[in-house]
């Protein structure tokens, strides 16, 4: 086993362990509600350290491992949401994402907004990877879209943006006081990676519902929870604060690591 994996796999089994609370029961982290307690304190410089340990062992621009397609053996296993409720999803879905926009809004000179068709006639880049799942399981599929960082430029993001922030129409839970939609984010040099794409293909067909349709953000270095489905805006910003409860995306905000690298 090379050194790379053997580094891979540390870094991966210290994320599992941390999200094994969360799959005993959200009470398992009231404590993180509390952001001057010992504990959310101890999970904090955690996250810090993982983050600032891969980059320096793996560096910013190392690829993620690409697979010949005879290695694609099964199609996409579809989990978490397969079909989000939304109205506007709803809508979208019914005229085959006809009048779906991706919005590029925030610290950026230029808002952006792409049509499916715009982003489809862009250059793409296609990718055979491994989709690794915090819960276990992995599956390998073949990728394809636009890079981001590219989209990125057209926007001109300002020199004060240290994050995106991806929401989605993914109405991951419902409440009594309303949907909680689904969202994540990145640091920029993920973001401008060459691996990550706005993926609109899966295994050479257009990406199905259950993946993610219209649009899937590809960060390949990273477990699934970082590869948000059902994209429809890509924040930049210089802070997580005002998002969620400020740990930068949905299951974040319940203790899962923020980089989420692997």
């Amino acid at each position: 086993m090379s050194g790379l994996i053997t580094r891979r796999n540390f870094l991966r089994s210290s994320v599992l362990a941390g999200s094994s609370l969360v799959l005993a029961g959200c009470n398992q982290f009231d404590f993180l509600a509390d952001k001057t307690g010992p504990g959310r304190q101890i999970m904090e410089r955690a996250n810090v350290l993982t983050y600032q340990a891969q980059r320096a062992l793996i560096g910013d621009q190392a690829l993620a491992r690409e697979y010949s397609a005879s290695e694609i053996r099964q199609g996409q296993r579809p989990n978490g949401s397969t079909d989000p409720s939304t109205p506007e999803y709803l809508f979208l879905k019914a005229e085959n994402f006809a009048s779906y926009t991706l919005k590029v809004t925030g610290l950026v000179d230029r808002p952006q907004s792409f049509t499916l068709d715009q982003l489809r006639n862009m250059p793409a880049r296609s990718q055979i990877t491994r989709h690794d799942c915090v819960e276990g399981w992995s599956c390998i599929a073949k990728w394809t879209g636009t890079q981001l960082g590219p989209i990125l430029d057209m926007a001109g993001v300002k020199p004060q943006a240290r994050y995106c922030v991806y929401h989605c129409f993914d109405n991951i839970q419902r409440t009594l006081t309303g949907d909680i939609l689904y969202y994540t984010s990145s640091d920029l040099i993920d973001a401008y990676h060459p691996q990550t794409i706005l993926s609109y293909g899966l295994n050479d067909q257009v990406l199905p519902v259950s993946n993610g349709a219209p649009i899937r953000l590809r960060i390949e270095r990273a477990l699934g929870y970082k590869q948000p489905k059902y994209l429809h805006t890509i924040e930049l910003v210089d802070s997580l604060e005002g998002f969620g409860k400020g740990r930068g995306g949905y299951w974040e905000d319940t203790g899962y690591d923020w980089y989420g690298g692997i």
